[in-house]
C-alpha cells in the first residue's frame, strides 16, 4: 500500500542500510503488517547480511543437465524475465523474493551482477518492480543505492510515499542537506522525513540541537550505535537480537534505550503516513 525510501546522497556512511534493517525487522516484529524490503545495492550485501550470515545470502540452487551445473535463476533477475513477459500478478514481486519472517518480512535481494554495465540496465525497472510489490505488501521499504543513475533515483523517489533522508552527527552533512532544500523544492515536501543513523546522544551535535539548528518542527528519528546491534548485523541475527530486547526489564539498559529510540522511529514513520494518508 505504501512506499517508504531510505535515501542518502552523502558520500559518507550513513548507516542507511542498517537502519533500513532495523526499522523494517522492529516494524514486522510489532506490528501486523505485510513488509518488503527492496536492496538495491550493487555489489553490496549490507542490508541482506543483517538478516542471513554472509556465505547463505544467496544460497546456491542447481539442477543437473547432461552433467552440468546450471544456476536457477531467482531475485531481481529473474522476476524481470517474468515481468517482461506479462505474466504478472499481485503477489509476483512476493515469489521471487526471499522470506524473513512468514508473511511479516521479506526481502528482494539486490542484483547478483558484479558489472556496472549490466546493474545500469536493472536500475531503470525498480519504480515499476516497487509500484508492483505496494499492490501486495501494507509496506514497502526502498534501501535506495546512492550510485544508481540519477534519473533512476529520481523514480523510485517520486513514487514514495515517505522519504526518509539518513544524515549524521557532522556539520557539514547538515549544512549539505539544509543547502539542497534551499535550492531542490523536492526536499521541503511534507513526505520528506529525516533520520540520524549511527546516533550517538553524547555528540555535540545531539537530537535536540541539531533539530533547534535545521530549524525542524519536530525532533528527528534515530537509529542509535549499538554494540551489540551492529554485531548482530554482521552475523544476521538482528530478528533474534529484537526479540531478546523484549525480555529486558531493566529500563537503563541501554539496548533498552535503543529500542526505544527504534521503536519511536517505526512509530514516527507510521504517524507521518497516516498524516498523508488523511490528507489525500
Amino acid at each position: 500500500m505504501a512506499i517508504v525510501t531510505f535515501y542518502s546522497n552523502d558520500i559518507k556512511e550513513t548507516g542507511q542500510s542498517l537502519s533500513v534493517a532495523a526499522i523494517a525487522a522492529h516494524m514486522a516484529i510489532a506490528h501486523n503488517y505485510k513488509i518488503l524490503i527492496v536492496s538495491t545495492s550493487f555489489n553490496d550485501l549490507t542490508v541482506e547480511n543483517c538478516f542471513w550470515e554472509y556465505s547463505k545470502i544467496r544460497p546456491a540452487t542447481v539442477v543437473k543437465d547432461n552433467n552440468q551445473s546450471i544456476g536457477l535463476e531467482s531475485g531481481i533477475e529473474g522476476l524481470l524475465k517474468v515481468l517482461a513477459s506479462n505474466r504478472t500478478s499481485n503477489e509476483i514481486v512476493k515469489n521471487y523474493s526471499r522470506i524473513i519472517l512468514k508473511d511479516r518480512l521479506d526481502i528482494l535481494l539486490s542484483p547478483v551482477t558484479k558489472s556496472y554495465q549490466e546493474y545500469m540496465e536493472i536500475t531503470p525497472n525498480y519504480s515499476n518492480i516497487i509500484t508492483t510489490a505496494a499492490r501486495y505488501y501494507d509496506l514497502v521499504i526502498v534501501d535506495l543505492n546512492k550510485r544508481m543513475p540519477r534519473q533512476d533515483i529520481q523514480s523510485v523517489l517520486e513514487i514514495s510515499d515517505v522519504v526518509m533522508v539518513n544524515l549524521i552527527q557532522r556539520l557539514k552533512t547538515l549544512n549539505d542537506f539544509m543547502k539542497l532544500r534551499e535550492e531542490n523544492d523536492f526536499y521541503k515536501k511534507k513526505n520528506v522525513m529525516l533520520l540520524l543513523g549511527r546516533y550517538d546522544r553524547f555528540s555535540k551535535y545531539n537530537n535536540k540541537n541539531i533539530t533547534r539548528y535545521m530549524k525542524e518542527k519536530k525532533e528527528l528519528s534515530v537509529v542509535p550505535y549499538n554494540t551489540l546491534f551492529f554485531e548482530a548485523c554482521s552475523e544476521g541475527t538482528i530478528i533474534d537480537f529484537f526479540l531478546r530486547l523484549r525480555n529486558i526489564v531493566d529500563e537503563t539498559d541501554k539496548n533498552v534505550t535503543f529500542e526505544k529510540a527504534v521503536a519511536e522511529a517505526d512509530n514516527n514513520l507510521i504517524y507521518k503516513l497516516q498524516e498523508l494518508q488523511m490528507k489525500l
